[in-house]
């Protein structure tokens, strides 16, 4: 659907910096660059929190484009003066978080944000760059590693874009800063990133702007969703108690299988009455495990449920509700009070991820003006996660988007659209292989363009 405030924003635009064909042909030019720097990365991933090598190679490119390294977080950040360039790239911030900045004149200040790491996942795209890589990650666990979640051309799109945009400096005013985030993935690392100081070691931003290849659009296109976009993710475990016993003798004990197997379906009430049908909630136990041996009745259930909202009053409503759940069916079963379910809550959580309306409207609509509006559309919100709404939620209150730059092959989705094929493998497949060319060519464009509209004279 067609997002009736493109239009209006596209109305509302300055007069348009540099022209969409020029802009187009400098990304097409560039894309063999591009694509090589892509492919490194992809043959290299890297886990949460182990992302050197990629930190290294992407302070490189930065430093070749005039930007100066500078290893190690320090105090507060300061402009080298002496550096004719007026740049600087530091290493180290939040583990192996990349920060790089840029100064050119007076205007606001806009940071752009990639993620770096990959997932514990072996690949069978069949690549000929497909990746080999076996690591250890950072709690001791050795497995294949994978950029399945596109994280490769996050990267290779923010260095894109930092060269077009030291190419057209005459263009834009204000200060550009950069990061390379670790630790998307287990969703620690903007957290790592913030506490580490960014906001006060760095200049403040007053706009964050962030793509992310999708595996649900169309390569070439770009996607978006105004408000909220992405939804609170929590995890939780309850360790139901009970009485073990012969499974012959029942009446000897308490089976915590039947009590965990009645918390599953209370839980189901959960989203379905106690909560505003417009609001949106998702409850789902994804892990059942009790019991070792066909005639017997253990002691302990365990059940793993992910949680999912928007709006943080209905996120305390569910996890809330989960526990009274839990208690109250022990209770029903005549448990003792020394024998209630432990219900744990994971205390980092992925919180909701909000796009600022006004943002949306104006680099959205600056977007499709450039790259045209069939190619540039509206999506519903999703209930995936994603810790980019960090950078939105500190007392700053700063103005976040995150868009999407579609990634998958085009006939293949018109077929599973039609029913004619199951749809194509997606991110967090083994199997996931975003159409490069397409892809890499959207994301550089489109966050050209949408600086351009932040930061533009």
């Amino acid at each position: 659907m067609k997002s009736a405030c493109l239009g209006f924003a596209a109305c509302m635009l300055a007069a348009w910096p540099a022209a969409a064909n020029d802009i187009a042909d400098a990304v097409a030019e560039d894309y063999d660059y591009v694509f090589n720097l892509y492919k490194h990365f992809h043959e290299n991933p890297e886990l949460s929190f182990k992302e050197s090598e990629s930190a290294a190679r992407m302070a490189d490119e930065l430093e070749g484009l005039g930007f100066t390294i500078t290893t190690g977080v320090g105090d507060e950040w300061t402009r080298a003066k002496a550096r004719a360039d007026a740049g600087e790239v530091r290493e180290g911030v939040g583990g192996h978080g990349l920060v790089a900045v840029m100064e050119n004149g007076d205007g606001p200040t806009l940071m752009l944000r990639a993620d770096m790491d990959a997932l514990p996942l072996e690949e069978k795209t069949g690549l000929p760059y497909a990746s080999k890589v076996v690591s250890t990650d950072y709690m001791g666990q050795e497995a294949p590693v994978m950029h399945a979640c596109a994280h490769d051309s996050h990267m290779a799109i923010l260095i894109g874009t930092a060269r077009r945009l030291v190419e057209m400096k005459d263009q834009w005013s204000g200060t550009l800063v950069l990061i390379g985030q670790p630790a998307e993935e287990i969703g620690l690392g903007a957290m790592a990133m913030i506490d580490d100081g960014l906001y006060e070691k760095f200049p403040k931003p007053d706009y964050v702007l962030a793509t992310h290849t999708s595996g649900w659009d169309a390569a070439g296109d770009v996607t978006y969703t105004p408000g909220w976009a992405l939804a609170n993710v929590d995890s939780v475990d309850i360790f139901v108690k009970g009485v073990g016993a012969h499974g012959s003798a029942p009446q000897m004990g308490k089976d915590p299988i039947v009590i965990a197997a009645q918390i599953v379906n209370a839980l189901q009430t959960l989203v379905s009455r106690e909560i505003d049908p417009q609001a949106p909630g998702v409850v789902t136990v994804g892990s059942f495990q009790a019991g070792y041996k066909h005639n017997i009745i253990p002691d302990e259930a365990h059940l793993q449920i992910t949680v999912r909202s928007y709006e943080d009053g209905v996120r305390q409503k569910l996890l809330d509700g989960i526990k009274r759940i839990a208690e109250a069916q022990a209770r029903s079963a005549g448990l003792p009070e020394d024998l209630m379910p432990e219900v744990k809550i994971e205390s980092d959580y992925t919180p909701s991820t909000y796009n600022d309306e006004e943002m949306t409207a104006r680099v959205m609509g600056a977007i499709a003006e450039s790259l045209g509006e069939d190619r540039v559309y509206e999506r519903p919100p999703s209930m995936g996660g994603e810790d980019f709404s960090q950078f939105g939620r500190t007392s700053e209150d700063i103005p976040t988007l995150i868009f999407w730059t579609g990634g998958q092959d085009r006939e293949a989705m018109k077929l599973a659209r039609e029913g004619k094929a199951p749809p194509p493998p997606a991110n967090h497949s083994p199997f996931f292989a975003p159409q490069p060319e397409a892809a890499l060519k959207a994301g550089v464009h489109a966050m050209t363009v949408g600086a351009l509209e932040l930061l533009g004279e």
